[in-house]
């Protein structure tokens, strides 16, 4: 378990406001992004980026959740917090995967999904559950990488994977440590007992089986280490068939 209080501070690493983005790791790790628009339902969000990519000559769908780099772009794409019609992108560019037999690559950073009138109004939490349905029987590759903040549903509608790979400094959690304190002790003031509680770091989820690798970020190197990694573990996922692709997918997760 982290020790005491320090797990708040990779939360605070997690949101920081330099860290790279979805963005920045699609355009160091992948070659030929043609990004693709819309859920064909209502319309575009740019809180949630997806298209078609290569990897050394190997051609993958890339989703990712992006922030924003700074103040004017953070608005447009909603703070890194997707609407329905985000996850109904990712969903739809998932399925033509599937079509098409190419793997998915997810990089999620997100606090969680919106919470706003609008969203629930379009069916927020049906989006998300039926994010969950179709990635637990999606017949291609999936590897799901945190590269900043988990949040909740919101992340888990991306990281439904065959594999889960966690940056040293990003977070995976049920909730916010500030919601935690809220809810558990009435209390804001918690947030670092709450964090440590919470059992949220990149550590954490290691030693609890739910991530499959950690990736270091000392020295920015992470785009090489990760670019590699998905070199290396991508062939050997599509190498499998479909059925024992979803019987490994159906395993991983009932072991938890």
């Amino acid at each position: 378990m982290s020790g005491a209080g320090n797990a708040y501070d990779k939360v605070m690493l997690a949101r920081s406001k330099g860290r790279p983005t979805g963005v920045s790791f699609i355009e160091n790790i992948f070659e030929d992004f043609i990004e693709l628009h819309g859920d064909r339902r209502f319309g575009d969000d740019p809180a949630v980026i997806g298209g078609l990519a290569s990897l050394d000559g190997m051609p993958v769908t890339v989703i990712a959740v992006e922030k924003g780099s700074d103040t004017k772009e953070r608005l447009r794409r909603n703070f890194g917090m997707p609407n329905p019609e985000g996850y109904r992108k990712a969903l739809r560019l998932m399925k033509q995967a599937e079509k098409f037999h190419r793997p998915v690559v997810c990089l999620v950073d997100t606090s969680g999904a919106y919470c706003g009138l609008g969203a629930e109004e379009r069916g927020q939490g049906q989006a998300i559950a039926e994010n969950l349905t179709e990635l637990s029987a999606l017949r291609t590759p999936v590897i799901s990488i945190l590269i900043g903040e988990g949040g909740s549903g919101g992340a888990l509608a991306l990281a439904l994977a065959d594999q889960v790979w966690i940056l040293e400094n990003a977070m995976y959690s049920v909730i916010s440590p500030e919601g935690c304190a809220s809810i558990l002790w009435k209390d804001a003031k918690r947030v670092r007992d709450a964090a440590d509680c919470l059992r949220l770091t990149a550590q954490d989820m290691q030693e609890l089986g739910v991530v499959e690798q950690v990736i270091s970020e000392e020295a920015g190197s992470f785009y090489e280490q990760i670019k590699s990694l998905l070199s290396e573990e991508l062939p050997k996922l599509m190498s499998l068939t479909s059925s024992e692709l979803l019987k490994a997918r159906y395993g991983r997760f009932r072991r938890f």
